[in-house]
């Protein structure tokens, strides 16, 4: 734009003057050996425009002239060059799809038209094409080659560094991150993997003085640094509580003002504050960190705080607690807990419920059976509670990658990861979600009855009438009846006494019998001694079994309990 506007200026600044000479007509007269030109001002001044221009024109030519050997050698070269970087720019491509064939043919093509030296990026084709065909030395060859130039040495040492993770190489990975921290301190990954590993040697000065430089250079957020630097002073104030409680405290409240809901925080400064006597600091940290994240670490800590403490005064201290966050699960398993060792049944058990209605989880119920193996001690019950134990989801705890621990740790001990421990429950559930409550409710309505002593079983004798015997002695003689069942409740007229048992009867394998045939009206003889024998004694034909020749004629008399 202002050449263009250049342009006319230039261009009105010569209108301008031809116009001026036009207006103040002259003539011009030169003596040249001996011959007089003469002209007007105007055939002059153009003369002396075009012998400018042609003068310009043919400078210009003869320095195309002069320069066209080497404008035809860049040009051939630009074009060389040209087509490397598109087969550069393809191979790129190529390897970041995997596609190796063609990554390590335009590597070739790259590498045959660029030179190396000159194109860092053809290095960077190679090691990508190398590790995609599997050719694990080759790459760390290259890597090594990168990292002893100073345009390729960040990426050099990546490449080291991730090669060494792939093997599990963590003394070499380490090295190579520290290397890489000290001569690039803004690059992240370094930064961090080195933050990670000095934090797996307890190293935690080294680790808080690069944060606090990967802070000031901006690599990392704020927020996330302050939430880092927390977690690093907990775990130094966790070493240095045993032998320092006045640093671990220092350490701790520090970490606490980062971040204020970081419950190992808040714990090692109430201990630290409880050994050197100080109760009230000690429970005012726990109480404003139990207002902000209820937690079953507080409440222990809180509860025993003060070791001289009767059972009820430490249902007093977990009632206070209720008192802070009301309608809080946490709260009311510590009410439950502390009541459970004041003996105080009634209220441990309401507690209890309370909590397992509003959270069912296998802590609420392990602890209702406590209460009623110490309240009843019905096993029933007991067992009862441990079952729906075995079905509820499971307690909150630290987890991290996949691991449980039973307290916080700044460190994954799988990954590394810093800051990696989370609360919350392990595993999900196998099966579906369960509705808030309801399992509870379902645990408490099925409740059985606390058990009693078992009473003796009655056995009570029922005389038969006189008339029974007559009318056994009359009935003819018939193909035996199956076997009663538990359920009969009419008993043969032909026993003369018959045993009634009130409690429940127990069945009895009964021997299978081969069906008797369809019944066939039978005449109707009186028993006498003079009648002839049944040849089968009353069985069926394919059954004859044994006749006993000492039975009489009279009905006989057998027990039968069933």
């Amino acid at each position: 734009m202002i050449r263009l506007f250049l342009f006319a200026i230039v261009v009105l600044a010569c209108g301008w003057g031809f116009s001026w000479l036009a207006d103040r007509p002259g003539l011009i007269a030169i003596t040249w050996q001996g011959q007089l030109i003469e002209t007007s001002l105007m055939v002059a001044a153009t003369l002396l425009v075009a012998i400018v221009a042609a003068m310009m024109f043919i400078g210009w030519l003869v320095r195309i002239l002069w320069s066209s050997p080497h404008l035809v050698q860049r040009h051939f070269r630009a074009r060389k060059r040209d087509r490397g970087y598109q087969a550069l720019s393809t191979g790129l491509i190529a390897a970041g799809a995997g596609n190796a064939n063609l990554a390590r043919k335009m590597s070739l093509r790259s590498r045959s038209l660029i030179r190396a030296d000159q194109e860092p990026l053809i290095l960077l084709l190679e090691a990508q094409t190398a590790l995609i065909e599997g050719k694990h030395d080759e790459a760390r060859s290259i890597f090594e080659s990168m990292s002893q130039d100073p345009e390729t040495r960040e990426i050099g040492l990546r490449g080291l560094y991730m090669e060494a993770r792939r093997l599990g190489a963590d003394e070499a990975a380490k090295q190579y991150a520290e290397r890489a921290a000290e001569n690039a301190p803004y690059l992240p990954w370094a930064a961090q993997a080195t933050l990670e590993y000095r934090s797996q040697a307890g190293r935690w000065e080294d680790a808080i003085r690069l944060l606090d430089q990967q802070r000031v250079a901006g690599i990392i957020e704020r927020d996330k640094a302050d939430r880092l630097k927390a977690v690093l002073l907990t775990a130094q104030a966790g070493e240095k509580l045993e032998g320092d409680p006045r640093g671990a405290r220092d350490n701790a409240t520090a970490a606490l003002k980062l971040a204020k809901d970081l419950v190992p925080a808040g714990v090692i400064a109430a201990k630290a504050y409880a050994r050197e006597n100080n109760l009230r600091k000690t429970a005012s940290v726990l109480e404003n960190l139990w207002k902000i994240a209820p937690h079953p670490e507080i409440a222990e800590t809180y509860v025993r705080a003060r070791s001289g403490d009767s059972t009820v005064d430490r249902l007093k201290r977990a009632e206070k607690l209720e008192a802070l966050r009301p309608n809080n699960v946490e709260s009311l398993i510590a009410v439950a807990r502390a009541a459970l060792d004041a003996r105080n049944f009634a209220k441990a058990r309401a507690k209890a419920e309370a909590a397992a209605r509003m959270d069912s989880r296998e802590g609420v119920f392990l602890l209702l059976a406590d209460i009623e193996e110490a309240d009843t001690g019905d096993q029933g019950r007991v067992r009862h509670w441990l079952g729906q134990a075995l079905r509820a989801p499971r307690d909150p705890a630290w987890v991290a990658d996949g691991i449980v621990s039973d307290h916080w740790l700044a460190v994954s001990p799988k990954t590394g990861r810093l800051d990696a421990f989370e609360w919350k429950v392990p595993f999900g559930q196998l099966e579906g979600p369960v509705e808030e409550g309801s399992l509870a409710e379902n645990a408490i309505a099925s409740l059985p009855a606390v058990h009693t002593a078992p009473e003796q079983t009655d056995v009570k004798v029922a005389e038969t009438k006189p008339e029974d015997k007559t009318s056994t002695a009359t009935e003819p003689t018939a193909a035996p009846a199956p076997a009663p069942t538990p359920a009969q409740t009419e008993t043969p007229k032909f026993s003369p006494l018959t045993f009634k048992v009130e409690e429940k009867p127990v069945s009895k394998p009964v021997p299978k019998q081969t069906p008797a045939p369809a019944p066939v009206p039978a005449k109707t003889e009186p028993a006498t001694s003079e009648a002839e024998p049944d040849p089968f004694n009353g069985r069926p034909p394919d059954d004859p079994g044994v006749k006993d020749q000492t039975a009489s004629n009279e009905a006989p008399t057998r027990l039968r309990l069933y």
